[in-house]
């Protein structure tokens, strides 16, 4: 069996200065590399995956940083650990163990809150959910969150221009011709639908 490389699991990464994260360049990954030893590659459709790519984690990044002023001290668990892991607990209404539990067992869970390949041990102590959820208020959730509705506004608006670029290459140049027949057969189908 392969085993992953351990975690830090001190309690001083949560309480302790993201800035060695932040100040490090933010690298994103995709779920076609998340390394899962056992099931092999990720599917894109998962609704974890989909969620995951779709949060804006550099937004929480830098809003988590703010809630350490010093520079000084143990490195924090990143802002998408922290975050995802209150997602996690929050969507699947789970107490703080069984969340860690849940993410010590479930690779999509892994990936989601940014581990770049499946860990057989609990990536922190369930103790430290209670201290993410104090660093996170409800201002930064609604600065998050409105950052997603920003981004399916310009998701949907790409898509809606997308359709329509589609749709003047196939304009229909043929004519249609509608007999008396034809106005009754929809009419009555019209009528039975009703």
């Amino acid at each position: 069996m392969c085993k992953a490389p351990p975690l830090k699991t001190s309690r001083n990464l949560a309480l302790g200065n993201p800035h060695s994260c932040i100040n490090r360049s933010f690298t994103s990954f995709h779920s076609r590399t998340f390394i899962c030893h056992s099931a092999g590659k990720l599917d894109g459709n998962n609704r974890w995956v989909r969620m995951a790519e779709a949060i804006p984690w550099h937004e929480a990044e830098l809003l988590y940083a703010r809630k350490f002023p010093s520079k000084t001290g143990a490195s924090a668990l990143t802002v998408r650990m922290a975050l995802g892991s209150l997602i996690i607990k929050e969507k699947l209404c789970l107490i703080d163990q069984e969340t860690v539990e849940q993410i010590k067992e479930n690779p999509y869970l892994q990936y989601f809150i940014g581990l770049e390949h499946y860990h057989y041990e609990a990536p922190f102590d369930s103790s430290l959910l209670t201290h993410f959820g104090k660093r996170f208020k409800h201002t930064d959730l609604a600065t998050l969150q409105e950052q997603l509705r920003l981004q399916g506004i310009e998701r949907k608006k790409k898509q809606k221009e997308t359709d329509d670029d589609d749709s003047t290459s196939l304009a229909n140049k043929g004519r249609l011709l509608v007999d008396a027949t034809c106005w009754w057969s929809a009419n009555c189908i019209a009528n039975s639908l009703r």
